[in-house]
């Protein structure tokens, strides 16, 4: 199986919501076409995204200043008022994701990958682990020992400590077993933004960066090379330009 690889580089929350909304309709139209077409209906004009071994796309991206409310979020996790995240150049969506509010910047890999999970032969479950798993692999590249928290997504720093703080966020939404939205991988992003919110609605933890687990600066590039490499791994595809 394949996947086309996308780096936006900077691009504003709403464009790329604009562009990941529309993959993620193209792929389910295509996949009720595909489901006409085996009930006997008229064929259906399928694009190059959907051919028998193209599995989706992997978009990664870097945004603006922004918070994303989930739709099972708590308003109460986000500790100021909009005009106060205005006055800091940030904005604010409330999305069709799962999980709370967290936040979006320079200095972290966002990535959104659209994906059909039937293809890849893998259930909802099974594939945040995943993700989760290449990000693990990742933060070891790097020296950083990372693991999980049980009812808790994404990855974390000293997980079964008293310090745990998260490294990566994890948000997802699929329909069909078509994916969207995705995980949000702190590297060298200004983690001051977190002190306006309850991150993931949690109060008792904190969050952190590559950066600051290792004291110096990642270069953005080799780690979103990294990213993709144990993506392909763990997702078993080929990810490609």
């Amino acid at each position: 199986m394949e996947v086309l690889y996308t780096d936006l580089g900077l691009m504003g929350y709403a464009e790329c919501w604009a562009l990941q909304r529309s993959l993620f309709d193209r792929m389910l139209a295509a996949k009720a076409g595909r489901a006409d077409e085996r009930d006997g209906a008229a064929e259906q004009d399928v694009s190059d995204q959907t051919a028998p071994q193209q599995a989706g796309t992997l978009l990664l991206v870097e945004h603006p200043p922004v918070y994303t409310l989930g739709k099972s979020g708590r308003e109460a996790n986000l500790l100021v008022d909009e005009e106060r995240l205005r006055a800091m150049g940030a904005d604010l969506f409330r999305i069709d994701r799962g999980g709370d509010i967290t936040f979006h910047g320079r200095g972290q890999i966002v990535g959104y990958p659209i994906l059909d999970l039937e293809r890849l032969g893998i259930g909802l479950r099974d594939y945040i682990d995943r993700l989760e798993e290449a990000v693990i692999c990742v933060a070891a590249d790097y020296g950083i020992e990372a693991g999980r928290i049980a009812g808790a997504s994404g990855v974390w720093v000293e997980p079964q400590g008293r310090r745990a703080r998260k490294l990566c966020a994890i948000g997802v939404r699929s329909s069909r077993f078509v994916t969207m939205h995705g995980f949000a991988l702190n590297v060298n992003t200004d983690l001051r933004y977190f002190d306006y919110i309850n991150p993931c609605g949690f109060t008792d933890r904190g969050v952190t960066s590559i950066e600051r687990e290792t004291g110096a600066a990642a270069d953005m590039a080799a780690v979103k090379e990294r990213l993709v490499k144990r993506l392909s791994e763990k997702l078993n595809v080929k990810i490609y330009k």
